[in-house]
């Protein structure tokens, strides 16, 4: 269980005055306790997974919106500070799940799922993305939703 790990993190996070990690911790925390209230019932690991999985979306979504704020003519210092708090709290949260597969491993994946379904166009894409979610249902489905469009559109 990772709500049991959270509160060692946390005691050490405050012991060395780290900031962003104390932050973060206290954020997951407190995200399993609104999770835990939702399902009225223990958390177990893919539960906790998967509220990770949820604010790591939310992270690289805030990455995605800061940077075209930074991209664009006006400078601002406050969306420089929180694109970088935005990075440090997304590597804290990818710490908390195993490893993802590399690009090279997901297109491979999508190569499989594309042979299997043998899918007549775009409009099967969905149909795809169900063979690779059931093979490996922790992937960042964007990514794989962006590789599994590119192959198609390749196809025809």
């Amino acid at each position: 269980m990772i709500a049991n790990t959270l509160q060692n993190k946390i005691g050490e996070a405050m012991k060395a005055k780290d900031v962003v990690l104390l932050s973060t911790l206290r954020m997951l925390l407190s995200e399993f306790n609104y999770e835990k209230i939702r399902l009225q019932k223990d958390l177990e690991d893919k539960d906790e997974e998967r509220v990770i999985r949820r604010e790591i979306k939310k992270r690289r979504e805030a990455i995605e919106i800061l940077t075209k704020i930074q991209d664009s003519k006006t400078q601002n210092l406050q969306a420089s500070e929180n694109l970088q708090n935005e990075k440090d709290e997304l590597k804290i949260l990818q710490q908390f799940l195993p490893p993802e597969l590399s690009r090279e491993e997901i297109g491979k994946l999508v190569e499989e799922s594309i042979n299997l379904v043998n899918p007549s166009g775009i409009k099967d894409m969905g149909k795809v993305m169900g063979v690779i979610k059931a093979k490996a249902p922790s992937m960042d489905g964007t990514l794989v939703a962006n590789i599994v469009k590119q192959k198609l559109e390749s196809r025809s």
